[in-house]
């Protein structure tokens, strides 16, 4: 074998390598983002069957949508951090639901806090302002860009209509069978281009993500799940 020949088969090489490589990268995000979908409609079916779920399911029916992160890790010694992978689906004023688009929460906090824990979380987007956040831009932070508050759980439920004009986003959280509110505030939100890019099959940004119908089946399951969480929603 010549040189040219030989420096042929090692640009051929490279290149399979390259392809075989990118491959498997995009297989892998598959594979996440599905999951992802997966372990969000399990939290909304854990927290529909909680008996304070009905005020959420309430704030949900008359909000602008939802963003779920099924597995926040929350984690450290004094200073600690959390971080976790989600989605976001819009609610239309005739109750269907249009997404995903895909994100990434990390955020500090400082206090007694020793281990590791998972926690599930959902927030709900109640007004004009926290729509925008999520459509807006690549990220925000919870408490500067955009108000949050802990969601009214049992006999706060009233809350869930009185106070909703003062907070964007109501924060929801499941953990070791307990649900309850959840404050937020630092916490920073970003968009994940790669799962959207995964699903969608091109890249699209969240807020043209949003405005698709979330009709496709790989949302059926957890369509159907705030779907059902919804009817719990107070006549």
């Amino acid at each position: 074998m010549n040189k040219i020949s030989k420096f042929g088969t090692l640009i051929l090489t490279l290149a399979v390598v390259v392809i075989l490589s990118t491959g498997s990268t995009v297989f892998a995000e598959e594979k996440a983002h599905e999951k992802r979908i997966r372990m969000s409609a399990e939290l909304i079916r854990e927290m529909t069957t909680q008996e304070d779920s009905d005020s959420m399911a309430e704030v949900i029916k008359s909000g602008k949508g939802v963003a779920i992160f099924p597995a926040v890790t929350k984690a450290g010694l004094m200073i600690g951090g959390q971080v976790g992978e989600g989605l976001v689906l819009l609610r239309n004023p005739n109750g269907t639901w249009s997404g995903p688009s895909f994100m990434g929460l990390s955020g500090a906090s400082i206090g007694i806090q020793i281990g590791v824990q998972s926690v599930g979380l959902v927030l709900v987007i109640t007004n004009e302002d926290g729509l925008r956040a999520f459509t807006g831009g690549n990220s925000f932070k919870l408490g500067a860009d955009v108000a949050i508050a802990a969601g009214p759980v049992g006999r706060d439920a009233s809350a869930a209509t009185d106070s909703r004009a003062k907070a964007s986003i109501y924060s929801y959280s499941m953990s070791k069978g307990l649900f309850a509110g959840m404050t937020l505030e630092g916490t920073v939100l970003n968009q994940n281009r790669d799962a959207n890019r995964a699903y969608w099959g091109r890249d699209v940004s969240a807020a043209t993500a949003l405005k698709k119908s979330a009709s496709d089946k790989r949302m059926k399951n957890l369509v159907d799940s705030l779907n059902a969480l919804v009817k719990k929603a107070p006549k």
